[in-house]
Order: C-alpha cells, then sequence, then structure tokens
C-alpha cells in the first residue's frame, strides 16, 4: 500500500488547475487509446464532465467551443481526436499581448495634475468674454485647492495667477485684473444665475401643464 501512494511532486504539473487532477489523467489515457474511434468516444465523455463542472457556464456563447479547447490545452496539443471546431493554434494561445503603450506626460506643476491643463486648453478655445474669464477663475479656484493639497501652508492668489499665467502661454492673466479669487465667485454666480432663472422658467411651465393635464384627468373621472 505504501508503494502506491503518489505524492503531488511526482505528478505532471496541472495545465487548468480549475478541472483537477481526474480530468487531466482522462485525457492522458484517452491519448494512449489505440483507435481513433475510441479516442473520440471518450473525447465527448471527457467534454461532457467537463460541462458538469461549470454548469454556470452553459449559457454563454460559444460554451462548447470553450470545452474543446480547453480539452486541446490539457492535452499539449498532442490529441487525435476529430474535433467539430477548429484546433487552437499553440503558438497564437502562447504568444503575448502586445506592450501598452501609456501617456508619458509631464506637467510643468505636478500637483496640479493633467486635468487643469485640459481645463486651460478648452478655456483658451472660446472667444475672450465674461463666459471664458468666469472659467478662467473656475480653474484658478480648483488650482488653489489642489496647490493646497499638497502644499498645507497658505498660498497667495498671485502665485495661482503667476501659475495660470505660465499653464496658458500667457494668454490667461487674471493678475491684471485686479481681483481676488474670493471676488471671483460674484462673477461666477452672475453668469451662472441666468441659466439657472431660464431653467427654473421651464421647470414651473413643466408643471403647469402637468397640473392641467391632471385636472383634466380628474374631470374625466368625474363625468
Amino acid at each position: 500500500m505504501i508503494s502506491s501512494l503518489e505524492y503531488n511532486t511526482e505528478r505532471n504539473q496541472l495545465v487548468i488547475p480549475e478541472y483537477g487532477r481526474h480530468i487531466q489523467k482522462l485525457v492522458e489515457h484517452c491519448k494512449t487509446l489505440e483507435t481513433k474511434e475510441e479516442r473520440n468516444r471518450m473525447a465527448t465523455a471527457i467534454i461532457g464532465v467537463m460541462g458538469n463542472l461549470n454548469p454556470h457556464l452553459r449559457d454563454v456563447a460559444d460554451f462548447q467551443h470553450k470545452l474543446w479547447d480547453q480539452l486541446f490545452v490539457i492535452a499539449g496539443f498532442d490529441l487525435d481526436v476529430d474535433s467539430p471546431y477548429p484546433i487552437p493554434d499553440k503558438e497564437e494561445l502562447a504568444a503575448r499581448p502586445k506592450k501598452m503603450t501609456y501617456p508619458q506626460k509631464r506637467p510643468r506643476y505636478r500637483f496640479y495634475g493633467n486635468n487643469i491643463q485640459g481645463m486651460i486648453n478648452v478655456a483658451l478655445g472660446w472667444e475672450r468674454g465674461e463666459k471664458r474669464e468666469a472659467l478662467a477663475y473656475i480653474i484658478a479656484n480648483h488650482m488653489k485647492k489642489s496647490f493646497l493639497n499638497w502644499n498645507k501652508d497658505s498660498v497667495d492668489d498671485s502665485v495661482i495667477f503667476k501659475h495660470l499665467f505660465e499653464l496658458s502661454d500667457g494668454e490667461i492673466n487674471l493678475a491684471a485684473k485686479e481681483e481676488d479669487l474670493l471676488e471671483s465667485k460674484a462673477l461666477i454666480y452672475r453668469n451662472t444665475s441666468t441659466n439657472r432663472s431660464r431653467a427654473n422658467t421651464n421647470k414651473k411651465q413643466y408643471s403647469k401643464k402637468n397640473n392641467r393635464g391632471n385636472n383634466n384627468n380628474n374631470r374625466r373621472r368625474r363625468n
């Protein structure tokens, strides 16, 4: 009895561990059968057992195709049977994916991040006016928050304006406006209050229409 024991160190390495040792032994035994008819019959039986081990995947498209591919992978692509699907290519499966290229962006001031530069580019694409100026102050406020996240000391607005001037290649100069970031909130509010009033007007009109429709429905029910 002791001489018949098998240790994992003496066994072949599992190709697909999810199916366990017994499936791999069945595949190895299938390879030793003499006639192709016997191999086909046993390969079909192994596919049935593999499918029972993964019942949650039966609704997946091409489930049988996947099982046959895994059968050939377990057999080391050295199984002579008639497969209803094309036999997978060993070199294609072993090929490594192409190395992904990551964007190597090196911002001038890393504590602001790359999104700030994108916002600045959007602002530069707008026409000069109150809308672009309001967006510039929003960007400056966000830059100040990002600056304080990395530098716990207080920062003067002139520093933020200087950095914004550099990041925009001299196109946005808020230092010439002689306004600080607290006063800029009034400018932002002035540009957004018009949009809020329009939204409230549309909301009231929509509610009136719904009330009229509900009143008409109530009258019909009473009649």
